[in-house]
C-alpha cells in the first residue's frame, strides 16, 4: 500500500516557492524534514500543521526559542512519537545552524552555493536532513530557486 505524497500545494505553500519566498522557502524545508522521516506522512503533516499553523513556528528564530521538551509536546499532539525526541533535537540543531551560518534564510543557502548540487551538499550537512528530505524539498523549491525543474 502506497501512502500519498503530500505536496506544498496542499500546504498552501506553492505560490511561495514558485517566486521564492523566504518564509515559504523554511516552511517547505521544516514540512520535507518531517516528510522525509520514517513515519506515515499523514502524522507529518499533521506534525506540520501542529508546529507551523497552530503555533506559528514558521521561522528558523521562533523555532529556535523552543525548548527540546515544547517541541516533543507538540510533536506528541501530533501523534509524531516514534522519533519525537530525536526529531525535536534535530529541529532545533537546523533552526540554531540556519541562523548562526546562514542568518536565518534558505535563500542564503542558495546564494552561497555554486550550483544545485552544492545547495544539496549544503542541506544534507544539517544533522536529520538525508537524501529523502533533500529530494521531497527540491522537488518543489527548485523552480522557485533556480528557474528550472
Amino acid at each position: 500500500m502506497t501512502e500519498r505524497r503530500i505536496s506544498a500545494q496542499q500546504l498552501g505553500l506553492a505560490m511561495g516557492l514558485a517566486v521564492a519566498d523566504e518564509k515559504a522557502l523554511f516552511k517547505w524545508l521544516l514540512a520535507s524534514f518531517l516528510f522525509g522521516k520514517p513515519i506515515q506522512q499523514s502524522v507529518a503533516e499533521r506534525a506540520y500543521r501542529v508546529l507551523v499553523e497552530q503555533h506559528g513556528l514558521d521561522s528558523p528564530a521562533r523555532l529556535a526559542r523552543c525548548s527540546q521538551q515544547e517541541l516533543v509536546l507538540l510533536l506528541g499532539q501530533a501523534h509524531y512519537v516514534r522519533y519525537d525526541i530525536s526529531t525535536a533535537d534535530r529541529l532545533l540543531k537546523l533552526s540554531r545552524k540556519l541562523l548562526a551560518e546562514y542568518d536565518g534564510s534558505v535563500i542564503a543557502i542558495c546564494r552561497q552555493s555554486s550550483d544545485q548540487h552544492d545547495f544539496a551538499m549544503r542541506l544534507l550537512a544539517f544533522e536529520g536532513i538525508g537524501p529523502k528530505t533533500v529530494e521531497i524539498f527540491m522537488r518543489e523549491a527548485e523552480v522557485g530557486l533556480y528557474g528550472q525543474s
